[in-house]
């Protein structure tokens, strides 16, 4: 779906409302500034009509179409770069975080953005909009304007799995034990969202360099800000994925503790039915050679040969912890 196509110059928006993509193209390639086509979700048919009208590569839309790819930059024919980020965005209610995509076509006089899952770059247009004379740097502008508006989003994650993992760290350093499955599953989530962010770093390193996309000196600064900002979301992200599997090992270790502590009063509370089992079972036996059993007083004396060994060995056992 088409939310938007608009035509700036001059650092401003030339119209009201959408524009046709056919109008916007030929606009674009006739006239100074550059054209603004945003996408959500849009079906086969709908890329395959943008494909057409500003000459796109088939192997680029291809890949817009296709969900969970790694962020990356390309450069086709055309003088044609396309971008794909991952978006982030964590829900409170099932303590889980959600992703997105945003592939984007920059080419001369125009940038296209396709979003597809959890994004929203409705903030971005209305910010670059507000700002003129970055408006004036061209497609490259709106591409910065996107990065920083995921990149920024980016921050709120951090802090929210941060808050999750101080809650099980508090529960497995203070002795107890934590949900074994609630440490893997945020775990899984660091996981998932390190692989959005690290492979982003080389596509923002080659935009910034200017390798693969021409951008000015001063909008180079803009985005410079913008991978200084994303080193320390992946910094981030990976102390919290080594602070998880420290704290995987440490809970790890706590129940094993826990199965051990019941071993040991398993086995105490054995070793006293046991012993005086044993002596019952000796004086069981009943046969005639044993001459003690002819004594009168021999039944009291075994059971409290029996009770005194049992109480011995509980003695023993609580001194040692087992019980």
């Amino acid at each position: 779906m088409i939310v938007d196509c608009a035509y700036y110059r001059d650092g401003r928006r030339q119209h009201d409302g959408r524009m046709d993509t056919t109008e916007a193209a030929a606009i674009c390639r006739a006239e100074p500034g550059f054209v603004w086509l945003g996408m959500v979700d849009p079906s086969p048919e709908e890329l395959e009509s943008v494909q057409e009208t500003f000459g796109l590569h088939e192997l680029a839309v291809e890949d817009a179409q296709s969900f969970h790819l790694r962020p990356k930059v390309e450069t086709y024919e055309g003088g044609i770069t396309f971008v794909v980020l991952r978006t982030a965005r964590y829900i409170d209610e099932s303590e889980e975080v959600a992703f997105g995509e945003v592939a984007m076509f920059v080419g001369p006089g125009f940038i296209i953005s396709v979003r597809q899952g959890e994004t929203d770059l409705h903030g971005a247009r209305l910010r670059l909009e507000a700002r003129p004379q970055l408006l004036e740097e061209g497609p490259a502008s709106v591409l910065w304007a996107i990065v920083d508006k995921i990149v920024d989003d980016y921050a709120p994650v951090v802090e929210e799995l941060e808050r999750d993992i101080e809650e099980v760290e508090h529960t497995v350093f203070s002795g107890s034990r934590a949900p074994t499955q609630r440490i893997y599953l945020l775990r899984r989530e660091v996981t998932d969202f390190y692989r959005a962010v690290h492979p982003l770093l080389g596509a923002a390193a080659a935009i910034t360099g200017g390798g693969v996309l021409e951008v000015s000196p001063g909008l180079r600064q803009y985005f410079r800000d913008v991978d200084d900002h994303l080193k320390l979301v992946n910094e981030e992200i990976s102390a919290q994925r080594d602070l998880l599997t420290t704290i995987l090992q440490a809970n790890m270790a706590v129940v094993s503790a826990e199965q051990n502590e019941v071993v040991r009063k398993i086995s105490a509370w054995a070793a006293i039915i046991t012993v005086p089992t044993f002596v019952a079972s000796f004086y069981g036996m009943n046969f005639d050679g044993m001459r003690e059993l002819q004594w009168h007083f021999m039944y009291p004396v075994v059971v409290g040969v029996m009770l005194a060994l049992a109480v011995g060995l509980y003695v023993m056992f609580r001194r040692a912890s087992w019980l």
